[in-house]
């Protein structure tokens, strides 16, 4: 797994062997931030929830974000994102906790991008958009990018509207607007 893009283009970043973390594949990665084109800049700030390896996060610091904050509830997870981090020689805010409940301890607002890539079939998409619609931490016309099962179904919830749906094998991306 590597960095696409970016400052640090190139960077591989750690991973753990195993079930427990399922990073998202690098093809799938780089054509997310394909679509995102436009919003690599850095007003971004960034909130990748199920973080996993923090990927994704990690990505879009490297083109250019301002700010990431990474959740997760495993502990591996936590330390993983901690020492990738420390690969890129960056700095961000890690919290160890559930989704989601976890988007509680956020005081943080105007986050524009969101990376949401939860287990698959567990049932935490539609609790976690729920969460999302019910707090303030996001900004007018945020962009959430969520990764799921090919066959999960992503029903967006008042405010939220699909802008793009793409499948990648087992995997179902899709980019969804948050209108306040």
């Amino acid at each position: 797994m590597r960095i696409i893009s970016g400052k640090f283009k190139g960077r591989k970043l750690s991973q753990i062997k195993g079930t427990t973390i399922r990073p998202t594949a690098d093809r799938v990665r780089e054509a997310i931030f394909n679509i995102l084109a436009q919003k690599s800049d850095n007003q971004i700030l960034v909130l990748d929830l199920f973080a996993g390896s923090g990927a994704l996060g990690i990505e879009a610091l490297s083109r250019g974000a301002c700010q990431a904050v990474f959740i997760d509830h495993q502990k591996a997870a936590i330390e993983l994102i901690q020492h990738n981090l420390k690969l890129c020689d960056l700095q961000a805010r890690v919290i160890h906790c559930s989704l989601p409940r976890g988007l509680d301890l956020l005081t943080q607002t105007g986050f524009n991008l969101v990376f949401m890539d939860p287990p698959y079939q567990q049932d935490y998409l539609q609790p976690t958009l729920q969460a999302l619609a019910c707090t303030d931490i996001l900004a007018d016309k945020a962009c959430l990018v969520i990764e799921s099962g090919r066959n999960e179904i992503v029903a967006p919830l008042k405010n939220f509207q699909v802008m793009d749906m793409r499948k990648y094998g087992k995997t179902k991306i899709s980019f969804l607007s948050y209108l306040k």
